[in-house]
């Protein structure tokens, strides 16, 4: 089962309705905040990968399909994370031998696999370390409607799949804000596979004269499963498009065991997942994000970690141009801005005069 109510990705309902006067109050005030100006600019270039919804959209392989093509032209990217669910205090530059996800995040452990990373919930605090780390163009994940630091490029990414859902924002609907305001914010949209669930967010983003990108995500070595029995488990906003990956490669999935987004696995749980496998007689498979949760967090999650096969995945852009002039268009934007306050330039991010 999805963590979103079932009532977000249908339309009408009388739940939705019911809770509609929360979320024109909710939408409004996020399209406010995100009005809000920056309180500070970095030096450096900052391109955001977001979202419209709550909740998972392909964010994170794409900030790191973003950052391979910033390193393949010669440049050095860097992450920059909230870090959800982690302890972290503070900016804390990840390191993936010592840290685990309680202390980052799990997505930032996954990050830090591809480029230099810094969690920290004040986005402004973050890119100052990361200015003073061997970097030249931050890659935020997620933090579209953070307004604090400033960004010189927002793309959107929408599951083409899942689309905005019925269009409220929280808690009738998954918006993060209304959607005309965080439309008329983004700059690029990028639409991960197909489905008609996108449909409306492609007419008006067409509208707005707002650029369409498309990619579409592909397992490694996802060969391997085909004609496989498996049992499968997950932690994520949406499993049943993990569990559904998995038949789509041609595996038989013959139990699935869904967990809350970002779960932490309990050595119980760990120990049961790898008695379940056993009695069925066949391999345990899941996600990276689940993997990552199961570092340095304990002996029976080690265990579960060894038994494991983990799926995967990569972004694929449509085009290596595609990526390679959003790049290029984030740092002309950034240029531009800095030679026009030249005043907002410094070592660290320095709030707007």
């Amino acid at each position: 089962m999805s963590d979103a109510p079932s009532w977000w990705y249908r339309p009408g309902g009388v739940a939705a309705w019911a809770l509609s006067p929360f979320s024109a109050i909710f939408g409004h005030i996020g399209a406010m905040r995100m009005a809000a100006p920056p309180k500070a600019v970095s030096r450096l270039p900052v391109l955001c990968v977001g979202n419209f919804v709550a909740g998972g959209a392909g964010k994170t392989p794409t900030a790191i399909a973003i950052a391979k093509q910033v390193r393949a032209m010669g440049l050095r990217p860097g992450f920059l994370s909230r870090g959800y669910g982690s302890n972290a205090k503070g900016a804390v530059l990840v390191d993936v031998k010592v840290h685990n996800s309680r202390d980052v995040g799990d997505e930032p452990m996954i990050l830090a696999l591809y480029a230099t990373t810094v969690v920290c919930a004040d986005r402004v605090a973050g890119a100052a370390l990361l200015q003073s780390c061997d970097v030249d163009f931050i890659i935020m994940d997620d933090g579209f409607q953070n307004p604090t630091l400033r960004k010189d490029m927002n793309v959107v990414v929408v599951d083409g799949g899942r689309g905005v859902g019925n269009g409220f924002p929280m808690p009738s609907g998954p918006l993060r804000a209304t959607l005309a305001k965080q439309m008329t914010m983004a700059d690029r949209i990028l639409l991960i596979g197909s489905g008609a669930a996108s449909g409306d967010v492609v007419r008006r983003a067409a509208r707005m004269a707002k650029p369409i990108m498309q990619a579409d995500i592909a397992v490694r070595q996802g060969e391997r499963f085909d004609g496989s029995k498996v049992m499968a488990f997950c932690g994520l906003a949406d499993p049943e498009k993990f569990f559904a990956t998995l038949k789509a490669l041609g595996a038989d999935v013959v139990e699935e065991q869904a967990f809350g987004d970002h779960h932490a696995y309990s050595a119980g749980e760990c120990r049961e997942l790898m008695s379940r496998a056993s009695e069925l007689g066949m391999p345990l498979v899941t996600t990276q994000k689940d993997e990552v949760r199961l570092v340095r967090a304990g002996e029976a999650q080690a265990e579960l970690r060894k038994a494991i096969d983990v799926l995967v995945i990569d972004l694929l852009f449509e085009t290596e141009r595609t990526v390679t002039s959003l790049i290029e268009d984030t740092r002309k934007r950034a240029a531009t801005y800095r030679l026009k306050n030249p005043a907002n330039i410094a070592d660290a991010a320095q709030p707007e005069s």
